[in-house]
């Protein structure tokens, strides 16, 4: 008698939630509809992201060593570019300004002129104007979230390069190897995430990017050193408007 009682008194509770959280449920579904349909048939969406990270530099020659990598930051503006009236298909772009570099161990005889006398580390910082390019494929989920990935490049410009030079028993801070960085760089772009809207003109985004640089990073004619180029492995942090 008392199992029966238990197990009415639960049914009872049950639905009492049930009821009070149903139009709050309904409430939701209605505004990630609302939201949806409201990207449908727009061409272009406009957003802001934040990229933490890390890059690193990879040298291919004997007589340069990676001793660290660098946290990698980044932020700018992102545009998608809609092939599409229902917003699966986009064009993703934008513009960043890129903080990245490594740490490098160059053997005497290689590196700049004014440090090829002894042993040289290189604690490399450099900043780069960046232009992604990819293709973005997008789905919804029934639950509101949106997952997405994305395959394409990027350009990037240096628009700053700075170097903590220990050579021998000497340190030297802050030397300007600008003209030191090959004028542009470019690569593989990979990436993946998801997407929620927050209200109705604002969708939050996570993501992950990797990229990947083909282009020797240092001129070659200056260092001596082969190839050196640049992966970054980026959290990516970002709003839709």
């Amino acid at each position: 008698m008392v199992k029966i009682l238990n197990k009415n008194v639960l049914l009872k509770s049950l639905i009492f939630v049930f009821t009070c959280l149903a139009p709050g449920m309904q409430a939701n579904a209605q505004t990630f509809s609302d939201r949806v349909s409201g990207d449908i048939g727009r061409k272009v969406r406009f957003g802001f992201k934040i990229d933490p990270g890390v890059s690193i530099m990879r040298p291919q020659e004997n007589g340069i060593e990676r001793n660290g990598g660098k946290f990698y930051f980044s932020y700018g503006v992102m545009a998608d570019f809609f092939l599409d009236e229902s917003g699966n298909y986009a064009i993703a772009s934008g513009l960043q300004i890129s903080h990245m570099g490594s740490v490098l161990m160059y053997d005497a005889g290689k590196g700049l002129d004014k440090f090829k006398t002894a042993p040289t580390e290189y604690d490399l910082r450099l900043q780069y104007v960046e232009v992604p390019f990819a293709l973005k494929l997008k789905t919804n989920t029934s639950s509101g979230i949106g997952i997405w990935g994305q395959f394409g490049g990027f350009a990037g410009f240096p628009v700053r390069a700075r170097a903590n030079v220990i050579s021998g028993l000497q340190k030297f801070d802050k030397e300007n190897v600008l003209r030191d960085i090959t004028p542009i760089n470019a690569g593989l772009l990979l990436g993946a995430g998801i997407e929620y809207p927050l209200t109705e003109t604002l969708t939050g985004i996570v993501g992950f990017n990797f990229q990947n640089g083909f282009v020797d990073a240092t001129k070659n004619g200056k260092w001596d050193d082969g190839k050196v180029n640049i992966n970054s492995f980026i959290l990516r942090l970002g709003v839709y408007f």
